[in-house]
């Protein structure tokens, strides 16, 4: 199911035949581009974006990286459009998380190398030693933080799908008063939809008709044969869907300005091992400069979710 990111469930969808494959290639347009360590600090191109190695960030890493010319990440795949795999039967992996990884090893001139892990085995794993970090849309909280030190690189909530064109001109969560609105059952966005009546109410306005479906596919079945306004999901996977179904004709997101994350906005972050604190300093600089020179912005835009960027690469800054 889908709620807010990576505090949404104990273990990840299935994670095919992939298992423990550790994939050293690095592309951020689906495709690889492999290397050994002393390729590592050529210039990678992500998302369109040529992005080369900051010599000073690279010596900054701790020695055992620098040797090792990489950095062991741990990810869940699928979960889209964060990572997925390029296609069906494919073992290449894609998706916003990878390619981000891609950016900040090329920054850092070293290899970001993935293996897929199951979601709830990601932290104990790291604090084992199997791995350096995570990148797979983690919720940064203050739980976490006890164990791992985070970047946050994102901060996103919930999301509202429309048909394309946004025919019943929806805004807000209060354009929702009264009408018929769609969304996967047992989800954050089904309690934020619960405490919108109180809302609704108050407003004087009619409770929202919720009407809730197993599986967000389902929703978004419901929208398309207008048995429904509205499809509230979490903001990154509405950007997603907008973004490709139909080749990108048949949805559209509400962008609320007072929440651009979406409502509910939590940070995500990268998630770093407490042994290595200069990979967790190296990391938040060379995210800073892949903000300050847009890189960032070009990878968020192109997985159709550029409204959950950061706009500065902060430390542990979880909200709760």
């Amino acid at each position: 199911m889908l709620t807010t990111l990576r505090n949404r469930r104990a273990a990840s969808v299935a994670l095919a035949a992939c298992g423990a494959l550790l994939l050293t290639s690095c592309s951020g347009d689906g495709g690889s581009a492999g290397g050994d360590a002393g390729a590592a600090a050529k210039a990678v191109t992500v998302a369109g974006v040529e992005i080369k190695q900051d010599a000073a960030l690279h010596a900054a890493l701790p020695e055992a990286v620098r040797k090792a010319g990489k950095v062991r990440v741990a990810t869940d795949i699928p979960y889209p459009p964060f990572e997925m795999y390029i296609a069906e039967g494919k073992t290449e992996m894609t998706g916003l998380d990878y390619d981000l990884g891609q950016a900040l090893g090329a920054k850092l001139g070293v290899r970001f190398e993935f293996t897929a892990q199951k979601f709830d085995g990601i932290v104990p794993a790291i604090q084992a030693g199997k791995y350096d970090a995570a990148i797979s849309a983690i919720t940064d909280n203050k739980e976490r933080e006890k164990v791992v030190d985070f970047v946050d690189y994102s901060a996103s909530g919930t999301g509202i799908l429309v048909e394309a064109g946004n025919p019943h001109g929806i805004t807000t969560l209060n354009d929702l008063c009264g009408r018929p609105v769609a969304v996967q059952t047992g989800t954050n966005q089904q309690k934020l939809l619960d405490k919108q009546q109180d809302a609704c109410k108050a407003a004087g306005k009619p409770a929202v008709d919720v009407q809730a479906f197993p599986k967000d596919s389902d929703a978004q079945l419901a929208l398309r044969s207008a048995k429904v306004i509205a499809d509230v999901l979490t903001k990154p996977a509405a950007g997603w869907t907008a973004k490709t179904a139909d080749g990108g004709k048949a949805f559209q997101v509400v962008d609320d300005p007072a929440a651009p994350g979406g409502y509910n906005a939590s940070p995500n972050g990268v998630a770093v091992s407490k042994n290595l604190p200069e990979l967790t300093d190296a990391v938040q600089k060379a995210l800073q400069q892949l903000i300050d020179d847009g890189s960032l912005a070009k990878i968020y835009d192109k997985y159709g979710v550029a409204s959950i960027a950061v706009k500065q690469a902060t430390k542990n800054s979880a909200v709760d």
